[in-house]
């Protein structure tokens, strides 16, 4: 029976000085807050909007050459009306006359047409330029608000970096000293609460991770030590004082 208690007391501290640990982490996590998660999200829209403003550039570039190529269609059609009514001059029959005069109605009308697709052009440019005034003044906002979100991340690691180094490689260490199944239990426990606590001690006759009381007898077989008790209400692994003050005063 003796051996049966040191073992479960020897596994009751491995896991409880790697919560302790793991903790340590956690405070520093949320010290850093949101901040790495928004960096990224905000690196994300930037790539998103410079993609976008790419794609509006190389658009409007069509634009103003499907204008361009109009204006030309308009330019070489004019040429062609001075042509034609040169030779209305020169006539020598009303079917000479006819011909040119149907050739100049449908210059004017390609002319017209192209005024047409211009205006439409145009307009779609104007809506393109308007939209990527836009998004080129939400990207500027956006690198604005990643340099000062970056700048602050980098003070808090600049503080915390070798402090959680070393505690990772703490925690690393001591997660190999613990059996695998208690491990599973722990991380999946663990995974469950925003707080990471998977193991907790008994303060004021209630559980330290939900705060439910703890019936009598449960409190005498965690002082025991005879099995790894567990809070009936939430899971988490329940250690004693004496565990919680050994380990606790060693971390300190």
């Amino acid at each position: 029976m003796a051996k049966v208690t040191k073992g479960v007391s020897d596994k009751l501290r491995k896991v409880y000085q790697l919560q302790l640990i793991d903790s340590k982490i956690d405070k520093i996590q949320v010290l850093k807050g949101e901040l790495p998660i928004e960096v990224s999200d905000l690196e994300d829209e930037i790539i998103g909007l410079e993609t976008r403003i790419a794609k509006l550039a190389e658009k409007i570039a069509e634009v103003d050459s499907e204008i361009s190529s109009h204006n030309a269609n308009i330019k070489e059609s004019n040429l062609l009306i001075e042509r034609y009514g040169k030779q209305l001059d020169d006539v020598k029959n009303n079917r000479e006359y006819e011909a040119l005069t149907k050739e100049i109605e449908m210059q004017n009308l390609e002319i017209q047409l192209s005024e047409k697709k211009i205006r439409e052009a145009t307009l779609s440019k104007e809506t393109r330029d308007a939209t990527l005034t836009e998004a080129n003044e939400k990207l500027a906002s956006k690198q604005e608000n990643l340099s000062v979100k970056k700048v602050e991340l980098e003070k808090i690691i600049a503080k915390t970096d070798a402090e959680e180094k070393k505690l990772r490689k703490a925690s690393d260490k001591a997660r190999k000293d613990i059996d695998e199944r208690i491990l599973h239990s722990y991380d999946r426990i663990r995974s469950r609460y925003r707080n990471g606590l998977a193991v907790v001690t008994v303060k004021r006759d209630s559980c330290g991770g939900c705060f439910n009381r703890i019936p009598p007898q449960l409190q005498i077989e965690i002082g025991l030590y005879k099995n790894i008790a567990a809070c009936e209400h939430c899971g988490r692994v329940l250690v004693d004082d004496v565990i919680a003050e050994e380990l606790e005063g060693a971390l300190a």
